[in-house]
C-alpha cells in the first residue's frame, strides 16, 4: 500500500465518513423493514457533495454494518432485517429465548467481520479471475444457481420435506403475482395497479415474520416478567461463549467466508443465496445437524460469515466489468458514473488509487464495525425488557411504516396484514416460514432466467446442460432434488405406518 493510498484511507474526512456511516448503517439495519439497500439509497444525495473516495467509503461502511444489524431484530424479535438473515433466524431467536441473545449477536457480529475481511482479501487477490467466471454466467447458470438456493431452503427447512416444499410453493405463488414476463399479461393482480410490479419481498417478509409474530404474541398472552429474564446474560459470559464458538467452528467460518465471496461474485446472486447455501453446507458437515434451527451457533456463524463475505464478492463484477453483483453495487456504479468514473477493466489502470482505497475502506469498515456492533448489541438487548403487551403494537407500527416506506403504497400495508395471517396459519400447521421467503425472493429470478433460456434454446431442455458451469450446477441441483424426493417418500410412508398403528 503506497503512502498516498494510506493517507487517503486514514484521512480525517474519510475516517469521519466511515465512522458516521457505520453508526447510520447499524441504526437503519436494526429497524425492522429498513434494509441495507434502502440505507444506501437514502445516502446517495449526500454523496453528491463528496469526493469519490469518501463517497465509496460511505456506501461500503453503510452496507457492511446494515447487513449485520439486520440480525439484531432477527435475534430479538424474530424479524430478519434482510432476506439473508432468514436462513438462520430460527437459530438466533431460539438462542434469544434461552437467554443467550448477546451470545448469538456477538457470534453474528464477529463472523460478519471475519467474513467481510476474508471477502476483501479474496477480492484483492482474485478480482479479475472471479470476474472472468462471473461474466461467463448466462441465463442457464443463473437459473440453476437460483434453483440450488431454493433446494437448499427445503434441505435446511425445519419441518418435514413435504411441509418445506409446501412453504416453498407458497412463496413461489406469491412471487408469481405481477406481469407475466413471456406474454406481458397481468397475473393475480385483480385489477390493482400497485400489484402489476409484483409483491416486494420486504413487505412480504415483514408480514410473514413480524405480523405473524404479533398474532402469536397476542394469542399466547405471554407474561412480560418472563421476557426480562432473557437479558440476564452477562457480557463476560456471552464473550466467553463467543470465543469458544469461534474456536469450535473455525472451519465452518472459513468455509462460509470463501463460499460467500464466490457466490457473491456471481451477478444476481448476492448475500441471499450465499447465506442459504453456506447454511446448508454447514448443516451437511456439522456433527449436530439435528440441532440446526433449534438454537445452534454454528448455523449463525455460517450465515453471518457468508452474508458479509458476499458483499465484498458482489463488487468483483461491478469493478472489473461494470456489472452490478447486487442492488447495492448497482447504486455504487451510479455514484461512480456521477463522479466521472467508469467501472471496468480500465479503472484498475486509470484509477488504481481508488481501487486500493476501496479495499482499504472495506477492511477499515469491517474493523470499526466490531466496537460499534458490540455497543449496539449491548443497548439493543434491553428491548426485551419492554412488556410484550407494549412491544407487540410497536412491532406492528414499525412493520407497517417500514412496508409503506418501501413502495409509498397503502397496498404494501395490506400485503403485510394478509401475509401475516398466512404466516400465522403456516406456523400453526408446523409449516416452516423460511423457504417461503426465499421463494418470494428468487421466484422472479428463476422465472425470468427460465423463460429467457427456453427462448434461446427453442424449447430444448438439453441446452440447460450444454455449458460447463450450467452442467455442474444442474447436476448438483437435480441430485439434491432426487435426494429430497426420496426423503419425502420415506417420510410420507413412515407417517402412514404410524397412523395405522
Amino acid at each position: 500500500m503506497s503512502a498516498d493510498v494510506f493517507w487517503a484511507i486514514f484521512n480525517l474526512d474519510n475516517l469521519t465518513v466511515i465512522f458516521v456511516c457505520t453508526l447510520y448503517g447499524t441504526f437503519v439495519g436494526a429497524i425492522p423493514g429498513l434494509t441495507a439497500t434502502m440505507a444506501v439509497a437514502l445516502l446517495v444525495p449526500f454523496t453528491f457533495y463528496m469526493d469519490p473516495i469518501p463517497a465509496i467509503s460511505a456506501i461500503v461502511a453503510t452496507t457492511t454494518t446494515a447487513i449485520f444489524a439486520g440480525d439484531i431484530s432477527g435475534t430479538l424479535l424474530r424479524i430478519p432485517g434482510t432476506p439473508a438473515s432468514a436462513a438462520y433466524v430460527d437459530d438466533a431467536y431460539s438462542l434469544s429465548k434461552r437467554g443467550q441473545a448477546k451470545t448469538s449477536l456477538f457470534v453474528s457480529l464477529t463472523t460478519a467481520s471475519i467474513g467481510g475481511v476474508v471477502g476483501v482479501a479474496i477480492l484483492m487477490l482474485m478480482a479479475p479471475q472471479l470476474a472472468r467466471v462471473a461474466i461467463s454466467f448466462s441465463s442457464y447458470e443463473s437459473f440453476w444457481l437460483a434453483s440450488l438456493g431454493l433446494t437448499c431452503a427445503v434441505l435446511t427447512g425445519q419441518g418435514t420435506v413435504p411441509k418445506s416444499f409446501a412453504s416453498l410453493f407458497i412463496g413461489l405463488a406469491i412471487a408469481s403475482v405481477g406481469i407475466d414476463i413471456a406474454v406481458g399479461y397481468p397475473r393475480f393482480t385483480y385489477g390493482v395497479p400497485d400489484l402489476l410490479g409484483g409483491i416486494s419481498f420486504i413487505p412480504a417478509m415483514i408480514g410473514i415474520f413480524a405480523f405473524s409474530e404479533v398474532l402469536r404474541t397476542v394469542q399466547s398472552n405471554l407474561d412480560s416478567s418472563t421476557a426480562s429474564d432473557l437479558i440476564k446474560e452477562k457480557v463476560s459470559d456471552a464473550s466467553s461463549r463467543m470465543i469458544k464458538a469461534l474456536s469450535r467452528y473455525r472451519r465452518t467460518i472459513a468455509r462460509s467466508s470463501v463460499l460467500g465471496t464466490l457466490i457473491g461474485a456471481l451477478p444476481g446472486a448476492g448475500a441471499d443465496i450465499a447465506a442459504w447455501i453456506a447454511y446448508a453446507v454447514a448443516r451437511r458437515f456439522s456433527k449436530e445437524p439435528d440441532q440446526f434451527g433449534k438454537g445452534n451457533l454454528e448455523g449463525v456463524a455460517a450465515g453471518g460469515a457468508a452474508n458479509n463475505a458476499a458483499i465484498a464478492g458482489a463488487w468483483t463484477p461491478a469493478l472489473v466489468f461494470g456489472i452490478p453483483g447486487d442492488s447495492v453495487t448497482a447504486i455504487a456504479i451510479g455514484v461512480l458514473l456521477l463522479k466521472g468514473l467508469t467501472p471496468g477493466p480500465r479503472i484498475f489502470i486509470d484509477q488504481p488509487e481508488l481501487i486500493n482505497t476501496l479495499f482499504g475502506s472495506f477492511f477499515l469498515a469491517n474493523i470499526i464495525m466490531l466496537p460499534m456492533g458490540f455497543l449496539a448489541i449491548t443497548l439493543s438487548t434491553y428491548i426485551l425488557r419492554i412488556p410484550r403487551t407494549i412491544m407487540a403494537p410497536i412491532i406492528l407500527l414499525f412493520s407497517l411504516v417500514g412496508a409503506y416506506a418501501i413502495s409509498s403504497s397503502v397496498v404494501a400495508i395490506w400485503i403485510v396484514l394478509a401475509l401475516g395471517i398466512v404466516g400465522y396459519l403456516m406456523e400453526q400447521n408446523e409449516i416452516p416460514l423460511a423457504p417461503a421467503i426465499l421463494g418470494i425472493v428468487l421466484g422472479r429470478i428463476i422465472e425470468d432466467n427460465f423463460m429467457v433460456s427456453m427462448i434461446k434454446a427453442q424449447g430444448n431442455l438439453l441446452m440447460f446442460f450444454e455449458r460447463q458451469y450450467s452442467l455442474v450446477l444442474g447436476v448438483i441441483t437435480l441430485l439434491l432434488w432426487c435426494f429430497l424426493l426420496t426423503r419425502m417418500v420415506v417420510e410420507i410412508s413412515s407417517g402412514r405406518r404410524q397412523k395405522k398403528k
